[in-house]
């Protein structure tokens, strides 16, 4: 069949053809914009998931519902070489000069340009080798204390007030939101507090690894009562058809019953590991129906290219101690991995493979479901690693 006319989208976070088993989030985030521009009390939204279970895409639909429920919307992604501030500034200049421009009178703006330049003279924000600067001086004795999650929430009170000045809402949306520090979760948490405490038109929705409840616990304890955690998990058996079959309809395609099996098999239910196998066998396929013939034929390609890609780009992170930790992970075939099973196999002692534990946590490569336990944050992971190093080995640095 006609490649240029595949309707199947694997890539990071792009749109699938047909998004399903997620409408009971999009309900949330519906629910939270409508009650926030109420001024009324509403948990924000914390998105958690492995790798694959789309995420970002969940962020970015979640984006557009903000946007067409009229509220002025900040997507940014956090890393490990980047601070909350240098992320967040230049963003939150240009949602204050589009608020500038709209009908209404400007005081609440103008002071949020001056609080915006207050932040940014304590932290000294550079995007490249530019600073960030605006033309307005500076409000003293606002979010220029140099405490971070003071600041921070003399910031967002600013912005907030900014937009309801202008009979709008603010949308700050963060994916991996597990990079932020300890110090800059608890800021925003705490800035989120505020938000709520005072009913502010400002929401917070995240996305993150499973080990973001954790995280964000450790911040502060009160977290739990500020953020609905919703678990984003691979699709059932019916909204894998259904992800496969309705992009399919429009053009007389269909897979069939066998080859629909075969795919939630191979993918476990994946979003894009779905999207893969969906695009790879719609391209074997030469016309309709798509038969497990067709799935069978892609499979070795699909696999080939998630090792090259998908699977690659993380294990070329690892040193040979994190590679080594992972491949005696992948022997362990029950859920329940703990760390002394894979010491055993490495040979060595729980003190030696400890530091390479924790640095695969902080790569966001394994967490900790439950107490003592492990576990891949990426699906399939533990079959690539059983491909790409054959032999284990035993190593330590």
């Amino acid at each position: 069949m006609d490649p240029i006319q595949n309707p199947f989208a694997p890539g990071a976070g792009s749109p699938p053809p047909a998004l399903v088993g997620r409408s009971d989030i999009l309900n949330q985030g519906t629910i939270l914009y409508a009650r926030v521009k109420q001024h009324r009390a509403e948990k924000n939204l914390l998105l958690t998931g492995l790798r694959g279970v789309g995420k970002t895409v969940l962020l970015n639909e979640l984006e557009r519902l903000a946007e067409f429920c009229d509220y002025k919307t900040i997507m940014i992604e956090a890393t490990v070489d980047k601070t909350l501030g240098e992320v967040l500034v230049p963003p939150l200049r240009q949602l204050l000069y589009k608020l500038d421009k709209l009908a209404g009178t400007g005081h609440k703006v103008r002071r949020g340009f001056a609080v915006l330049r207050s932040f940014i003279n304590v932290i000294k924000v550079k995007v490249g080798e530019i600073e960030i600067g605006l033309d307005i001086e500076p409000e003293k004795g606002s979010a220029d204390s140099g405490n971070f999650e003071a600041d921070l929430t003399t910031l967002f009170i600013a912005v907030a007030e900014a937009a309801e000045e202008k009979n709008t809402a603010i949308a700050i949306l963060i994916d991996e939101i597990q990079y932020l520090s300890n110090k800059e979760l608890s800021a925003l948490i705490i800035a989120m507090h505020r938000m709520q405490q005072r009913q502010r038109p400002l929401v917070l929705i995240g996305a993150g690894l499973p080990i973001l409840p954790a995280l964000t616990g450790e911040a502060k304890t009160y977290a739990e009562r500020l953020f609905q955690f919703s678990d984003i998990g691979a699709l059932s058996k019916e909204d894998v058809c259904k992800a496969l079959q309705e992009p399919v309809k429009k053009y007389d395609v269909k897979f069939t019953k066998e080859a629909l099996e075969e795919i939630f098999l191979l993918t476990e239910g994946y979003p894009y590991f779905v999207q893969e196998w969906g695009y790879k066998s719609w391209n074997a396929a030469t016309h309709s129906p798509i038969t497990l013939q067709h799935v069978q034929e892609s499979t070795p390609d699909v696999i080939h290219r998630l090792d090259q890609s998908f699977f690659r780009v993380r294990f070329d992170r690892l040193t040979p101690s994190e590679q080594s930790f992972l491949r005696a992970m992948a022997e362990i075939t029950t859920n329940s991995k703990q760390t002394s099973d894979i010491a055993a196999i490495l040979w060595l002692t729980i003190h030696q493979v400890g530091p390479a534990r924790a640095r695969l946590i902080k790569k966001g490569m394994i967490y900790s479901p439950t107490y003592g336990d492990i576990a891949f944050t990426v699906p399939l992971f533990g079959d690539f690693m059983k491909r790409v190093m054959p032999i284990l080995k035993n190593r330590s640095d």
